[in-house]
């Protein structure tokens, strides 16, 4: 059976990943142009980037901070990855590092 909740998610954005790294440079890593989190954020990227907080936003806790939380339950990820695949940090551990930032950022502690 597939993992389910955070390390599932973590697990598609690693297989994203490995799969399509051409792509995923052009999305997370190369520098595009484009103006993020301000008022010129153009609408389909504030729609898109906007999914992650409505997600995240049943777990968000007393503190209230969707926004926070979907940050941090990206960039963990994120994080991992593009340290991996640079070779900085071994492969045989990414399963285990990557559940622990996930299941922080979405238990709502």
């Amino acid at each position: 059976m597939p993992p389910r909740g955070a390390p599932a998610v973590g697990g598609a954005y690693t297989a994203f990943a490995r799969r399509r790294p051409a792509l995923y440079d052009a999305m997370f890593t190369h520098h595009v142009g484009l103006p993020f989190a301000t008022p010129e954020t153009p609408a389909a990227l504030r729609e898109a980037s906007g999914e992650l907080p409505r997600a995240v936003g049943p777990v968000a806790g007393a503190d209230g901070a969707p926004d926070v939380r979907a940050e941090t339950s990206w960039t963990g990820p994120h994080g991992l990855v593009t340290l991996m695949r640079s070779g900085r940090l071994p492969e045989e551990a990414h399963e285990r590092r990557l559940t622990l930032p996930n299941a922080r950022s979405t238990s709502g502690v």
